[in-house]
């Protein structure tokens, strides 16, 4: 099968794209779109009291480091504390006066002066809600984070921005995907669980998920890591990488060796008969939605825009060094190129890998992996991106938010290697670049990084912000799988992070 969007697209009730042809109609993807309208007709009138921010961004790179970093270890820690609060590692000085960072973050200290940090987010769910953190939902359960395709998800941001881009007449022949998720499918490569929810387009149609990458590369370091009685030895590319390691679109970007260009036109052919089956839909709303989708397949296939975006091999060795030899900052390049060429989200997910509640879920382990996996990454990483974006003039159009489920504990648990468990009443964020002002901290926590003590911030004040920095009004309308109008977030924009 050609999936030239990484995975076989199935709407929330499990119909494929396939089905939907012989059906005649592309229904999800087009509710709402009277409301989305009016929506933007009441963003139009109240454009004259926006700040000048609205639309600054062009594009943004979001990143997220799934299992949930520690405030303490990261923006927020704790020096003045207790032992069993401040922990192992000491803090230091940054570029933004005032501001310390872990002692394990040289590299990121120097940039602090470009990134604004929120220090009090803050929501009442303490478990992986990817889902809950990038979507609009406006609650969340365990159920539901395991379940990836329960009809109560709202869909992910970079779906949204798609969809709403969609409807307003935006990139109709994108050289490049308008949302682009890395390194690979999101939770697909631990074992022994079930997919999580998150990065999905929910009630917007399978068509709107993002356009998942694939990893191609080899793991150079390892690091034993253990969940209860489970064991983790085997090289971890988010420890190292080997430099012909890159990224690429499955059946996209390469030819599978069975799919010849005979074939190919075979499925130009094909297309053309259920075109010819399904007469009059192209004068619909929903055929002229398939008709984009069919466009934009081919033209991703066709074209060397995609395949030279994710290819990081291209860069100067320098370019590449300033990142780090990790998946996270490799990944943190690509994003990069793929702005670049044209992508409006790209989002490079740390994700598990091997060992279920891996990633930055730290109950275990928690020192030995800060020091040698997950702080060095993160350092390399944002400092590369954050400097490569600025020298190459690009950071003031391209909005950069590093964020998660949730934070840490303040006590450190008695697990062996010491270890955080899961903590949501207070946690940090980072934005930088696309109408975020430059060297700031917005909010505080209190002396021991357990509760907000000024500003509480909500993960959907983020979305609010991210969205009004890209042009679309946060108060737009969409429908869900049951007609009923929905807010993109109900939240308000974060004026006190603006530029």
């Amino acid at each position: 099968m050609l999936r030239i969007l990484g995975s076989e697209r199935r709407l929330c009730q499990g119909l494929s794209r396939r089905d939907m042809l012989r059906v005649g109609g592309l229904g999800l993807a087009g509710l709402g779109l009277a409301d989305l309208l009016r929506g933007r007709d009441l963003a139009a009138a109240e454009a004259i009291s926006r700040p000048a921010s609205f639309g600054r961004a062009k594009s943004i790179i979001l990143l997220h480091l799934y299992g949930s970093h520690s405030q303490h270890e990261t923006v927020d820690p704790k020096p003045d504390a207790p032992l069993e609060i401040r922990g192992e590692l000491g803090c230091i000085d940054s570029s933004l006066p005032g501001l310390k960072v872990c002692e394990l973050l040289p590299n990121l200290a120097k940039v602090m002066d470009r990134t604004t940090v929120l220090r009090s987010v803050t929501h009442p769910y303490p478990i992986h809600g990817v889902a809950y953190a990038l979507t609009g939902i406006p609650t969340m359960d365990v159920a539901m984070e395991l379940s990836p395709h329960d009809p109560k998800h709202w869909p992910f941001f970079g779906s949204v921005v798609e969809y709403v881009d969609a409807m307003q007449g935006r990139d109709q022949h994108p050289r490049v995907p308008t949302n682009i998720a890395l390194p690979w499918p999101f939770s697909s490569q631990r074992v022994g669980e079930v997919p999580r929810a998150g990065p999905y387009a929910a009630f917007l149609g399978g068509e709107f998920n993002p356009v998942w990458t694939e990893f191609v590369g080899t793991a150079t370091k390892a690091l034993r890591r253990t969940l209860a009685a489970q064991v983790h030895d085997d090289n971890d590319p988010y420890i190292g990488l080997t430099p012909d390691s890159h990224f690429v679109v499955p059946s996209a970007t390469t030819l599978q060796p069975e799919l010849t260009l005979d074939r190919l036109d075979g499925r130009r052919s094909l297309l053309g008969q259920l075109e010819e089956a399904r007469r009059g839909l192209g004068e619909s709303a929903g055929g002229r939605q398939m008709d984009r989708y069919q466009s934009m397949a081919f033209s991703l296939l066709e074209s060397d825009a995609l395949r030279t975006a994710l290819d990081v091999r291209r860069e100067e060795q320098s370019v590449r060094a300033l990142y780090g030899d990790t998946l996270f900052g490799q990944g943190c390049l690509a994003a990069r190129r793929l702005v670049e060429a044209g992508s409006r989200v790209a989002t490079v997910f740390w994700d598990e890998f091997g060992l279920a509640g891996s990633g930055w879920d730290t109950h275990w382990n928690h020192y030995p992996r800060m020091r040698q996996e997950l702080l060095p990454g993160l350092d390399q990483a944002w400092y590369g991106l954050i400097t490569d974006l600025d020298q190459r003039g690009l950071l003031d159009e391209t909005l950069v938010v590093c964020t998660s489920e949730h934070g840490r504990t303040p006590q450190i648990n008695g697990a062996e290697g010491g270890g955080r468990d899961h903590w949501s009443r207070v946690y940090s964020t980072m934005m930088a670049g696309g109408g975020i002002a430059r060297g700031r901290v917005v909010g505080a926590s209190d002396k021991i990084g357990g509760d907000v003590a000024d500003l509480p911030l909500s993960p959907k004040d983020m979305l609010a912000t991210m969205y009004h920095l890209l042009g679309i009004d946060h108060h737009t309308i969409i429908h869900d799988a049951l007609t009923r109008p929905l807010p993109l977030v109900d939240a308000r924009v974060i004026t006190e992070a603006l530029a």
